[in-house]
């Protein structure tokens, strides 16, 4: 159970760092060697191999998006009793964002996080709307 609880805090922080544009709090947490896959079919997609490409797909996601805010849902945690650090995690949430050209969005999803001794080395998201919701708030045509 300790372990879930840690989980638990160290995800609501990531998120909460999000939510504060904290980029430097938020990037903390990753490996240097971590991995960040993100779904769909426009520019911003694909996977991003390393804590630099991690950052700069970030760094991206705060310009398109001047106001987010994540709202964590559910949180699932693989092994609860985990004392090492080393987990995956499941987070579902909602997010409510504004574009860069001020358009109101929002989407909801779930992000896989896999820890090794209490670092990011791996982030998939899943996103439930791919469609023209999702490509309008990327500004993608």
């Amino acid at each position: 159970m300790i372990g879930a609880l840690v989980a638990r805090k160290a995800l609501a922080g990531a998120f909460d760092a999000l939510n504060r544009r904290d980029l430097p709090k938020f990037m903390s947490a990753w490996r240097d060697d971590g991995v960040f896959v993100y779904p769909g079919e426009i520019r911003e997609s694909g996977t991003f191999a390393g804590k630099s490409a991690v950052e700069g797909w970030f760094r991206r996601f705060f310009e398109q998006f001047p106001k987010i805010r994540f709202d964590i849902q559910d949180v699932c945690v693989r092994n609860i009793f985990d004392l090492f650090g080393t987990n995956v995690v499941a987070v579902h949430w909602k997010i409510l964002l504004t574009n860069r050209e001020g358009r109101v969005g929002e989407n909801s999803g779930v992000t896989v996080v896999s820890i090794a001794r209490g670092k990011v080395f791996f982030v998939k998201d899943f996103i439930f709307d791919l469609g023209e919701n999702f490509r309008l708030n990327w500004s993608a045509t």
